[in-house]
């Protein structure tokens, strides 16, 4: 039976699964949301993570999904393990009866994204995808704006992410890199970007994509660019590299249309960078204070992320993002892949 829901009278509890790289980011944001939600347990198959999870946080540590589901109250798991793992913890931890909320990508084959998606569906319960980026201040302004009609027709959306992942990043988790596991630099890395592009100008209509790996000893693309038609006439690319020089260098849209332009840039769109309409509104005043430095091309999403959630959870809110708009990101970018296989253009939606 699912847990009851909403849940109002008490926090509601976490439990985390996958205590690495990412997994600070959410225990970060769970502390942020004391007062509503608490981490009961974190799992991790790695003994040393697990332990220093353990320590970390308090909460109770198992070392697999299947002893957290049968030792934990918890009322939604939190999957921060290797993407292609997602599909079918989610629809273990669905078939519990508890919530989700899967880490990005959902998935790295459609087949099994909609598959969770249905899982979780016919069990009564909630999934969440993590997109934190959309909530960055810079961002929200720029969706505004689109949704307000300040721009008119979209012309062109440009995308940029040009970051480095050495050979070590990937040699320290082998399953990186790795076409069942994870994709390559437009599935995990630049996934919110996808996003991004689909969610302030899509949907999209056709894509048509090169991948290439040119400098890292993995299966899956270190380099890729994506041509996308959009299905309300304008153009967009997106183009990722995981090989620049020694550091993170940009993660920028642009976005030129009848009325506006704009563009925001920094190492993970954390900068407005130019902000130009034809006319001018109130909310120009905020462009200024919404850009941010930022330690890490992740953000600060994360515990607006987890507000939304918790929200949604005691009945107060809709999901920002749940599996079906985990799904349309993750729809591009196999389309992308398949263009890159086949050499052709690819229409959405997919078709199998």
């Amino acid at each position: 039976m699912p847990v009851a829901y909403p849940i109002v009278d008490r926090p509601i509890r976490f439990a985390l699964v996958g205590c690495g790289r990412i997994s600070a980011n959410h225990v970060e944001a769970l502390r942020q949301h004391a007062d509503r939600a608490q981490l009961v347990a974190v799992c991790d198959n790695r003994p040393q993570a697990l332990a220093a999870a353990v320590a970390k946080t308090g909460a109770t540590g198992f070392a697999s999904l299947d002893a957290l589901l049968a030792g934990s109250d918890a009322d939604i798991v939190v999957l921060a393990t290797p993407s292609g793992l997602h599909p079918r913890q989610a629809m273990r931890v669905a078939q519990s009866g508890r919530h989700v909320l899967s880490e990005k990508p959902m998935a790295t084959k459609w087949d099994e994204g909609m598959q969770m998606v249905r899982v979780c569906r016919e069990a009564g319960v909630k999934l969440f995808v993590v997109k934190q980026n959309r909530l960055n201040p810079t961002l929200q302004l720029l969706k505004s704006a689109v949704d307000s009609g300040r721009f008119g027709a979209v012309h062109l959306a440009t995308v940029n992410v040009f970051w480095t992942r050495p050979q070590s990043y990937y040699d320290d988790a082998p399953w990186r890199g790795r076409w069942d596991l994870d994709g390559g630099a437009f599935l995990n890395q630049a996934s919110h970007y996808v996003d991004m592009v689909d969610w302030l100008v899509g949907p999209v209509d056709s894509v048509h994509a090169y991948t290439a790996t040119l400098a890292r000893d993995i299966e899956a693309e270190d380099t890729g660019v994506m041509s996308l038609r959009l299905r309300r006439g304008g153009l967009a690319s997106i183009n990722v590299t995981m090989l620049t020089h020694g550091k993170n260098f940009e993660g920028s849209i642009t976005l030129l249309g009848e009325r506006g332009t704009v563009r925001i840039g920094g190492v993970a769109v954390n900068q407005i960078q130019h902000w130009e309409f034809a006319d001018s509104r109130p909310e120009d005043a905020q462009v200024q204070a919404a850009s941010y430095a930022t330690p890490s091309v992740y953000g600060h999403g994360h515990p607006l992320y987890y507000d939304n959630v918790i929200g949604t959870l005691r009945g107060e809110h809709n999901a920002e993002v749940d599996g079906y708009e985990g799904l349309r990101s993750l729809e591009v970018v196999i389309a992308a892949y398949r263009s890159a296989r086949d050499g052709v253009r690819v229409g959405l939606p997919l078709v199998f």
